[in-house]
């Protein structure tokens, strides 16, 4: 049996080889294992470290995504790529809900 910094690293490996989707699907999975049965605290504890580190993935795909975006903001020339900036209420956690 490997080392917990062993083990760790070859899981960082494979997590950060999941899309954004499996990422996000097993952290609502050890989110709900978590919250709905009695795990012993050993176990929990290597949940919640795996779930932050989803979270942490998570994280810096949407970081990267974003970086990616742009848009199309129309000028008096025509259009012009202008790179993405969320609004002072989408950084805040303002969905306009």
């Amino acid at each position: 049996m490997g080392t917990l910094s062993e083990s760790n690293g070859n899981e960082n490996e494979a997590l950060g080889e999941l899309t954004f989707e499996e990422a996000m699907e097993r952290l609502e999975a050890i989110v709900s294992k978590l919250e709905s049965s009695d795990v012993p605290l050993e176990t929990a504890i290597e949940l919640y470290q795996e779930g932050m580190t989803l979270s942490k993935l998570c994280g810096r795909k949407l970081e990267q995504v974003e970086r990616r975006i742009e848009m199309l903001v129309e000028e008096e020339g025509g259009m012009q790529r202008k790179p993405f900036a969320p609004s002072s209420g989408e950084l805040n956690g303002d969905k306009g809900e």
